[in-house]
């Protein structure tokens, strides 16, 4: 399994020549409502060329689940599988095509490509707003989406996480450093990934505290394993 960082908490997995993206944020829509949240992550549109196989969106907040960067994937000629909660499962579905618009509320599992996607509960502003784990058969991927730390979180989720993708801002409802290094421990996970931060602030992940991370650099290609 492959990542790419695609800034703030988009992100994209490939496997076997099968793509998905969660929460891609390759606009400048959020500076256009508030001018002072200008982008320090230049936009790439070498990525506007890729065609995913399965988008999921995380929650509906416009660093998440962004319109100006939707419709860039998503239209009336795409065939994607779209994964996703109530709050964005509504709004998505108007962009019609052959798309595939499942409603991914917590506890929601869905196969494809010989992967389940598994859809748990957040703990954020948008009561709707999920985290997914991703099961390829080797390895699990979770991606809490923006969350606090919340003990029916940990109750709900599988013992044996590879990798964990969590915020560590500390803002808008997010985790901040402290909380994701205690939710990660509590998780157990094997390593752990900070994102959420860089896009609009000046925090470093070097400054995240937590003996097993991983950073990634944005639009540079990992391999995970």
């Amino acid at each position: 399994m492959k990542v790419t960082h695609l800034g703030q908490a988009g992100l994209l997995f490939e496997k076997d020549g099968i793509r998905i993206m969660i929460d891609p944020y390759l606009s400048n829509s959020i500076e256009k409502v508030n001018p002072k949240n200008r982008r320090n992550v230049p936009i790439n549109e070498s990525f506007f060329e890729l065609q995913p196989d399965v988008m999921i969106f995380t929650h509906n907040h416009l660093d998440h689940y962004d319109p100006e960067t939707v419709c860039r994937f998503v239209n009336e000629k795409t065939n994607v599988t779209i994964l996703a909660p109530s709050s964005v499962w509504v709004e998505i579905r108007k962009y019609g095509g052959n798309n595939n618009y499942v409603l991914f509320n917590p506890h929601t599992e869905w196969s494809a490509y010989g992967m389940t996607f598994m859809s748990v509960k957040a703990e954020h502003s948008d009561p709707a707003a999920i985290g997914v784990i991703i099961c390829d058969g080797d390895k699990k991927c979770y991606i809490t989406g923006d969350t606090l730390y919340n003990s029916k979180i940990l109750n709900e989720l599988p013992s044996d996480i590879d990798y964990i993708f969590l915020p560590i801002n500390g803002k808008g409802n997010n985790m901040n450093m402290t909380d994701a290094a205690r939710f990660v421990s509590s998780v157990g996970a094997k390593i752990a990934i900070p994102i959420h931060i860089g896009m609009f602030d000046n925090i470093s992940a070097q400054d995240f505290e937590c003996s097993n991370k991983m950073i990634l650099n944005v639009y540079v290609e990992t391999q995970l394993y």
